[in-house]
């Protein structure tokens, strides 16, 4: 059986995950995303606080100007209910959140 990968070949995820190398010389993974399509996506912090691993993406916050690009979301916490709005490139650091739930 073979991956999705090995039967997409070489190359064919190429520009999805990208790295880089942070101010220590870790590689750091980036996602690329669509912000319009993150509304629902589920998210697992790396590094989890107060028992808040499992977050969803409950809202897009959309600019006063409809011209601009979507600059932040809110996410909700699966266990607390509490909810914060960050910037959704954030959601594109792998050190920070992993796309679904692990």
């Amino acid at each position: 059986v073979l991956s999705a990968a090995a039967r997409l070949g070489p190359g064919s995820l190429r520009g999805f995950v990208s790295g880089s190398k942070d101010n220590q010389g870790k590689q750091a993974m980036t996602m690329r995303l669509n912000p319009r399509k993150l509304l629902l996506s589920k998210w697992t912090a790396v590094q989890p606080r107060n028992k808040e691993k499992h977050f969803i993406v409950v809202r897009l916050i959309e600019p006063e100007d409809p011209a601009q690009a979507i600059s932040e979301v809110e996410l909700e916490a699966v266990y607390s209910r509490h909810s914060r709005i960050i910037a959704w490139q954030t959601l594109t650091d792998t050190a920070v959140w992993r796309q679904g739930w692990h």
